[in-house]
């Protein structure tokens, strides 16, 4: 048995690596490298997608309060989804000892179906009071989410956590804590014991992390490339649905530390359904497409997104174009053929 709990091998490759979970110390607050990870995520995230919201029509400067509000919810959201599944590890003698439980959040505990059902609530209500088009804005945010997906897996890797069953895969990984984690709950009482699970702690595992990780960063790309050619708002969105729900349905599958409800993996339902209900709509809507064309129009390509963002440079810049107005692509082109007109009358 590995005796460093910060010890990580990957032993057909020949890799090890010792990682303490705590990056630092700063007044005697301990700053996990999870919590990193995931800030890091979430900024590269952001870095990626507030630059190209005027591309699905979204003015960047009313979706900050979205995307603010949806961060703090999907957190809340990730939080209450685990606990409401695990309360009795939560449930204490007093109720400042369980809270105290229940916002200790620094070796993990985060439910992702529960971060995205919190984050989409809390987005929403945001989005309907700064007025900022719902299914655009998803669009755009759940490219967002792949990248902090993909890069957020990570803080399982350090921590040791979400590894699957044993494999002898040349990708295979164990540890330190990984190894009494194993030994720890396939005892009497164990979570892996009453879940049926036969585990050896002395042999490798999935590292479900890096799998997550490789298929998030793999439909960035893929969604990426795709959104230049959506045909309706919210298309990304079910693309993402489908892409995510069948990498999670797999993947669950394997997962040691799966929230059960009976014998069965509550997420790994969830992302059938979710996979399922995605491909029924695309399917849908793509046959109302092909008869009603032009009632799927962009909201990118709709004078209320013009004007909204209008509204807003026009602040931004103090209002001094404020009688310009906004034209259509077709009426710009319009003034520029005038203008050219104009200007070979006046050279003739």
């Amino acid at each position: 048995m590995i005796q460093n709990p910060y010890t990580i091998q990957f032993p057909k490759l020949g890799w090890e690596f010792e990682i303490n979970p705590t990056a630092f110390t700063i007044f005697g607050i301990s700053i996990q490298w999870y919590g990193i990870i995931i800030a890091f995520g979430l900024l590269l995230a952001s870095l990626y997608c507030f630059p190209r919201m005027k591309k699905f029509g979204i003015d960047s400067d009313r979706a900050t309060d979205a995307v603010i509000g949806g961060v703090i919810g999907g957190i809340i959201g990730a939080r209450l989804y685990f606990v409401i599944n695990k309360w009795e590890d939560y449930h204490k003698d007093t109720l400042k000892d369980t809270f105290l439980a229940i916002i200790n959040t620094r070796n993990g505990g985060l439910a992702i179906y529960g971060g995205i059902i919190g984050a989409l609530i809390v987005g929403l209500i945001v989005c309907k009071i700064r007025k900022v088009k719902f299914l655009p804005m998803l669009d755009i945010a759940v490219i967002g989410f792949l990248i902090g997906q993909g890069i957020g897996r990570w803080g399982n890797f350090v921590n040791q956590e979400a590894f699957g069953t044993n494999t002898d895969s040349i990708f295979g990984m164990t540890g330190g804590r990984i190894q009494q984690i194993i030994n720890n709950e396939m005892q009497i009482g164990g979570s892996m014991y009453e879940n049926g699970l036969e585990m050896l702690w002395e042999k490798p595992v999935h590292p479900c992390f890096l799998y997550e990780s490789i298929w998030c960063l793999l439909g960035f790309v893929v969604l990426a490339l795709y959104s230049k050619h959506r045909k309706y708002d919210g298309q990304l969105l079910l693309m993402y649905m489908a892409w995510y729900g069948a990498e999670r349905a797999v993947i669950e599958g394997l997962r040691t530390d799966s929230l059960m409800l009976g014998n069965l993996r509550i997420s790994q339902l969830v992302s059938v359904v979710i996979l399922i209900s995605s491909v029924i709509l695309q399917i849908i809507i793509a046959f109302r497409i092909k008869r009603d064309p032009e009632k799927y129009v962009l909201y990118v390509n709709t004078e209320e997104s013009r004007l909204l963002i209008e509204e807003t440079r026009l602040k931004l810049t103090g209002g001094e174009d404020e009688e310009i107005g906004i034209l259509s692509e077709s009426e710009e082109d319009d003034d520029d053929n005038i203008k050219e007109e104009n200007s070979n009358g006046t050279n003739n």
